[in-house]
């Protein structure tokens, strides 16, 4: 029988241009480990909260989010900076045993 733990995630936040913000949402699902992003005007207020779901294929989540993409890359252009929250998956470690040579 296997075990179905949870991963712990972590999040960061990071700050990005506004008209790079599309291009960095793309490299951030891409990537295959986030399962939330959270995008932020400067001052912290929430525009979008995108909830990713594990498995999911990049290109399905592209199709489906393209009305949101092009919508927020409209908004984010009027602001010269926003922040964006990225949730990760964090895999364990696999544990090594040192052994005295």
């Amino acid at each position: 029988m296997q075990h179905n733990k949870s991963h712990p995630n972590i999040t960061e936040r990071v700050t990005v241009a506004g008209h790079d913000l599309i291009g960095f949402l793309k490299n951030a699902i891409a990537e295959g480990n986030v399962r939330r992003l959270v995008v932020r005007k400067a001052d912290g207020t929430p525009l979008l909260d995108i909830p990713l779901t594990a498995g999911v294929a990049v290109g399905g989540v592209f199709t489906l989010l393209a009305p949101f993409l092009a919508a927020l890359g409209a908004i984010a252009a009027l602001f010269s900076k926003v922040q964006v929250d990225v949730q990760r998956n964090v895999e364990p470690r696999e544990e090594r045993s040192i052994s005295d040579d």
